[in-house]
């Protein structure tokens, strides 16, 4: 399964999905963090509101395109590394 195709499957594996944030997740962990760290809220435009966003709408074409380059590019430079 390449990066793209496994996005979302990962977004809902750690708590981020389409019903919010599921109570007890690493989801919830990080969002958690993030409000404590500003203050009581998550800041628009975090790392946890994207994630959540995504999540929460699915991710985009354009998006999904630019993570499959992504994991091809990081593949691709861990098996040289690991060749």
């Amino acid at each position: 399964m390449d990066t793209f195709a496994a996005a979302p499957l990962v977004l809902g594996a750690v708590g981020f999905t389409a019903a919010g944030v599921t109570a007890s997740s690493y989801a919830a962990s990080m969002m958690s963090a993030a409000a404590v760290a500003n203050g009581g809220g998550v800041a628009a435009g975090s790392v946890v509101a994207a994630l959540q966003a995504a999540g929460a709408a699915g991710i985009p074409a354009a998006a999904n395109a630019v993570i499959g380059t992504a994991g091809g590019a990081a593949g691709a430079a861990l098996s040289y590394f690991w060749s």
